[in-house]
């Protein structure tokens, strides 16, 4: 049965594709497009998803292996299809519907960087195409190793929202922006006005309104007691003890900012999970939990070890700079209930 569930979910999404395709086909004919390019377009919308539910058929089940590869013809189909799309954007470059296809199949060929680069050409010619900013700004991110969203990607998705209040997926990711940037008031704004929009139980929805919760919990997050207890919670629950060597003592000043983070060990470096506290509380003890992770997919209980650090910012930025001070707690189990002790004894160059 879930063979039959795979091809008949990637059907149902090559139509949903085929019918959101079939409005630009409409308005590209009546532009004077050759049919050719509407074939490939429904040809690319239709290959894509039904080659990725073969390949995850015969690569994702281990028995498949026994079997002849069967999804050779398909990625041949997909590659050849991209490459003629190519072919005629090196000779229409000014396709503007042309390259936001390129740019939403590489996406889902898992090639952030060349679809950044598709957008990149649209934005070039249209400077203010929602689409293009905000697949821009996710792209961008996706490719990047802490999938952090950088400073152009953000004033992309304010212009997107700016442009079009509306724009679901550019309040998603400009909600993630803030809670990124440890900005979680704003996070918890942005992500609320993108709530009515969604459909009320949805996944989608859910997920929102504990994006929100977190954020909610964050932006009030106790700055006065020098100790933080942990929520009861099945989940990890990582004690750490902060300190700070007598030798960086003297380099302390008023409105620091402690970060206390895990990350995985073999992985990104964006944290799993991460609290602040004004600096001026330290020594610190805090406890790392699931309800500190930045993105629903990217939580401690996700790996086995993680790598514990502390970090005293200057600046208030949640991205390290230089001049910051540093300490290491080494890699630990997750499910750990024995005290990580850091001291933070290095300068970040």
């Amino acid at each position: 049965m879930k063979p039959l569930f795979y091809m008949a979910a990637a059907v149902m999404i090559a139509v949903a594709l085929a019918l959101l395709l079939l409005p630009l086909l409409r308005h590209g004919r009546q532009a004077g497009r050759p049919r050719s390019l509407f074939v490939l377009m429904l040809c690319i919308a239709l290959v894509v998803p039904i080659g990725a539910a073969l390949l995850y058929w015969r690569i994702g089940t281990p028995v498949a292996l026994n079997g002849v590869p069967t999804q050779t013809q398909t990625i041949t189909d997909v590659n050849k299809a991209l490459d003629e799309l190519r072919a005629h954007l090196a000779a229409q470059p000014n396709d503007v519907q042309g390259w936001l296809l390129l740019a939403q199949a590489d996406m889902d060929m898992q090639q952030p960087d060349q679809a950044r680069d598709a957008y990149e050409q649209v934005l070039k010619l249209k400077p203010d195409n929602t689409t293009a900013m905000v697949g821009w700004a996710q792209a961008d991110s996706t490719a990047s190793p802490d999938h952090h969203i950088s400073d152009r990607g953000r004033a992309l998705l304010e212009r997107a929202v700016q442009l079009e209040p509306d724009n679901q997926r550019g309040l998603w990711l400009l909600g993630i922006s803030d809670f990124q940037q440890g900005r979680f008031a704003e996070a918890a704004s942005t992500w609320r006005t993108l709530q009515p929009m969604l459909q009320a139980g949805s996944t989608v929805a859910q997920a929102v309104a504990q994006q929100i919760a977190m954020a909610d919990a964050r932006a009030g997050a106790p700055v006065a007691s020098s100790s933080m207890a942990a929520p009861p919670s099945s989940g990890p629950a990582l004690q750490v003890n902060v300190s700070v060597a007598p030798a960086l003592k003297a380099k302390l000043a008023a409105g620091d900012t402690l970060f206390v983070y895990a990350r995985a060990k073999n992985g990104p470096p964006m944290p799993l999970a991460v609290t602040r506290l004004d600096a001026r509380q330290l020594p610190a003890t805090v406890t790392l939990t699931d309800a500190m992770s930045m993105l629903p997919s990217m939580k401690l209980s996700s790996v086995p070890r993680v790598v514990i650090g502390a970090r005293i910012s200057h600046s208030g930025n949640a991205m390290p700079q230089a001049g910051d001070l540093e300490g290491d707690g080494g890699t630990v189990d997750v499910d750990s209930r024995t005290p990580v002790k850091v001291v933070i004894d290095k300068v970040h160059d």
